[in-house]
């Protein structure tokens, strides 16, 4: 699929890699829309600096609580009449920390529900509409570390694991129209505060030996957008921290 006058929704699209996902398929000439919970001005922020680049066809900011299932189903919608969307990019994701001790019911739904249920709500919404018309492309932003959760993160793990499984179903229920995928990052951005020692750790336990910086998944996924023979797999971009 080419870009150029598409349109593209971007969860979480306010801050980090969620921005340069925003800035890069404007960039390339799509129009975006920015979804954001809180970040109201931190998303109409991203959305000037993408008006700002001659080939972008246009960028808007919606507001939404991926927590709620019926907020989903609002921000298809709202969207569908702003686009209707060609891309949909699942990038939005809650990394709450829970370890055995005080997992809970509570705790497990809240993360399932954002980093699980709304992208598979959103695709599904908005996967049909694609089909409708002949052409869409999804793609799910998961995690590297699925296969060796971390013991403090165990809710964050299985949902992302299952955002991989599922992103497969979807690409086998909605082929051959909808083309899904699924991208694995690793070390991408350091934490907000990270100590140095914090980074030096990272980087060792990384093959390649630094973090990969946004480019390193904009890049990823402005492949899987173009390349039309690509769907149901999960592409990991973790500087071979998966090997290890």
């Amino acid at each position: 699929m080419e870009l150029s006058g598409r349109c593209v929704l971007v969860t979480g699209g306010a801050r980090r890699i969620g921005r340069a996902i925003a800035l890069a398929v404007a960039g390339a000439g799509a129009k975006v829309i920015i979804h954001h919970h809180r970040s109201a001005s931190e998303a109409e922020a991203v959305a000037a600096e993408c008006r700002a680049l001659p080939s972008c066809q246009g960028a808007v900011t919606l507001a939404a609580d991926l927590a709620q299932a019926s907020a989903c189903l609002a921000l298809a919608t709202a969207a569908e009449d702003a686009g209707p969307v060609d891309v949909l990019i699942n990038n939005a994701a809650v990394y709450l920390k829970t370890p055995l001790a005080s997992l809970d019911a509570a705790s497990w739904d809240a993360v399932q529900a954002v980093n699980l249920r709304a992208p598979v709500l959103l695709a599904r919404a908005l996967g049909l509409a694609m089909r409708e018309r002949g052409e869409g492309v999804i793609l799910n932003l998961t995690d590297w570390g699925t296969d060796r959760p971390h013991t403090h993160y165990l809710a964050y793990a299985a949902a992302k694991a299952g955002l991989i499984s599922a992103s497969a179903g979807l690409a086998r229920a909605l082929a051959p129209e909808v083309r899904v995928n699924s991208i694995a990052p690793g070390a991408i951005l350091p934490p907000e505060n990270a100590s140095p020692e914090y980074d030096n750790a990272v980087r060792s336990a990384t093959p390649l030996g630094r973090w990969g910086g946004v480019s390193s998944v904009t890049s990823t996924i402005l492949f899987l957008i173009g390349n039309d023979f690509t769907t149901g797999g999960n592409y990991l971009v973790d500087g071979g921290r998966s090997t290890r």
